[in-house]
This record gives structure tokens, sequence and C-alpha cells, in this order.
């Protein structure tokens, strides 16, 4: 019996044609809830689902039986309800790694624009506002020999703080993350708890996945904390920080500016401050959104989800139980 796989929004035909090779696909390049009665026919014929941005419940799932897999096209998770695939020994494989560089490059983007204030002087120039040299008033902050403070030191953090230490010459500091001995041998890092890092931090980077934990990890005890010149920088998940509480340290001068590639509710509210801020700099989250990148990603997902079918372990597997549970 041939197998068959759900396929969801934009995946190239190049990948839809490798998957076709072992097979029957059905895709919906224009999924808009996964209450499409189309949708829902295909899934309860279903072994392997792959996309990127679709919310999977439990009540999905009971109307998917045969579902063995899924791929997302996508480094987080957080909208899948993990343990309950695992329960139901669906593996869940993510795509770690291929994105790394690409995302860590929008973050240091995000800490220079910030900083050098590049959004809000390129626009001045475009209105025709350049009448004469710059003076004090338009002046940015260094990024070079400053202290970057990195909230989560994974992959990307680390690529983040890579670029920091060895292209810029800064002090690297990192929190909620384990000891990192080997990084802080490389970049000369230096582990803090969460509100020593704010009080000395130029700069501050979250990286954190969004956890149960980390809802909010960010708000206003820790805007408090960080120094009134600091510049603060989110290429995470929106949730993790308390956004009411990221406006009012805006507008207080608590900080002095953000970067900011992710935010609470995506795409952000049209009445939502944040993009009209001079001190904000405001991009609709493309920390991967590269044509090589998301080409990769893509590629990535689909060995997931062949291996998977195939009865073999896949290269990025999230519930690492629900094999073990299989493999029983």
């Amino acid at each position: 019996m041939t197998k068959r796989i759900v396929a969801y929004r934009r995946i190239k035909p190049h990948h839809l044609e490798a998957l076709r090779r072992d097979f029957h696909v059905d895709h919906f390049p224009e999924l808009d809830s996964a209450d499409d009665p189309a949708f829902r026919e295909a899934m309860a014929r279903a072994h392997g689902l792959i996309g990127a941005g679709l919310g999977v419940t439990p009540e999905l799932l009971d109307a998917a039986p045969r579902l063995e897999a899924i791929a997302t096209i996508s480094v987080g998770y957080d909208n899948f309800p993990v343990e309950e695939l695992t329960r139901r020994g669906i593996l869940l494989c993510n795509t770690p790694d291929v994105l790394t560089e690409t995302t860590a490059d929008t973050g240091f983007l995000l800490i220079m624009a910030a900083a050098r204030r590049a959004v809000e002087l390129a626009e001045l120039v475009k209105r025709g506002d350049w009448l004469h040299g710059i003076g004090p008033e338009h002046f940015g902050s260094d990024v070079h020999g400053k202290t970057l403070g990195m909230i989560g030191f994974g992959r990307i953090g680390a690529a983040i703080a890579r670029r920091g230490a060895l292209g810029f010459g800064m002090k690297i500091l990192y929190s909620n993350a384990s000891p990192k001995p080997a990084l802080e041998a490389e970049l000369g890092a230096e582990r803090r708890e969460l509100d020593a890092l704010l009080a000395e931090a130029d700069f501050v980077c979250v990286t954190v996945p969004l956890t149960a934990e980390t809802v909010h990890l960010i708000g206003a005890h820790e805007f408090a904390r960080m120094k009134p010149s600091a510049i603060f920088v989110n290429i995470a998940r929106g949730k993790v920080v308390d956004e009411s509480a990221l406006i009012a340290a805006l507008e207080k001068g608590q900080i002095l500016a953000a970067g900011l590639d992710v935010f609470e509710q995506e795409p952000l509210s049209p009445e939502s401050p944040l993009p009209h801020m001079t001190n904000v700099v405001a991009l609709p989250h493309i920390g991967s959104a590269t044509h090589e990148t998301r080409d990769a990603m893509a590629q990535r997902a689909v060995d997931n989800l062949t291996l998977a079918l195939k009865g073999e372990r896949p290269i990025s597997l999230v519930n690492e139980a629900a094999w073990t549970r299989r493999r029983r």
C-alpha cells in the first residue's frame, strides 16, 4: 500500500515531486484553516503531514487515525501538542541547523539597525529631509566593544554571539542556558543570572524557545533592570516578551531602543504603536526568510518525513520518546 501525505501551504514543486516518488500527496497550497472539509477528508487517510504555520490540536489528531509522522518546516514547534503526539506514537520532526546562520544574520541585523538608527535615518533621506549635516540629534550607538547579553545560548544564540565577539570585539554574557564551557573558551563568554545580565549588557538579545516556562519571560521587572542606554532584540517568539511592558519601557525611556522580528500577535496589528516608534526596528518575522534557507528547510522536512514513513529514524526528531516506543 502506498502511504499518503498531506502537504499544506507553500511547498515548491520539486519538493512535492520528491515526495510523490514514494507516496501519494494531497497538497493544499492555500489552506486557511484546519477545518477545511477537503483537508479534513485527506487527513482521515494521511500517514504523514508536512508544512508550516498550522496549529495542530488533539481534535485534529482524532480526525487522522493513521497519522505516523509530522514534518514541520520550522525549528519552533510550539503549535504542536508534543506530549499528545508522543502518547499516540506520532513522530514530530523539525528543521534545526539549516537556518542557524541565516537567523543569526537577522539577529545581528537588528542589533546594528537599532543601534545606528538605520531605518529611521533612511526614512529621513527618503522624505527629502536630509538638508544639512547630521548632528547629535541623529547620532546612534556604537556596537563594537560593547557588552552583548544573550538570553538563551543554543545554536542561534551562539551564532549571534560569535558574530559579536569575533567580528565586533564584544564581551559576551549569557543566561537561561546550561553552562557552555566550549563557548566560554571560544568566545570568552561568561554565564550570569538573568538580573545580573540585564544590568550589565548594552545589548540584550533573546533566543530562547517558547515554552510554558518562557511565556512573558521578559516583562516590566526585566526592563526596569536594563540600562537606559540598552537596546533590546527579540528573534525568539513574540510571547516570550510582555509586549505591553516593552512598549511602556520604550515610551518611558527605560531602554533606548528595540529590534523586533517577532510579536505576540502576528501579523502585527496596525493599531500597535511599535512600528510607529522611531526607536523601534520592526520586521515581519523574516528570521530564516531567504531563498536558500527556506529551500534547505523544506528539503530537511521532506527528508525527515520520507525517513519516518519508511520506518527509519528522521534526521531532526523532536519527540525521541515516540521513536523509542515505536522501536519496542
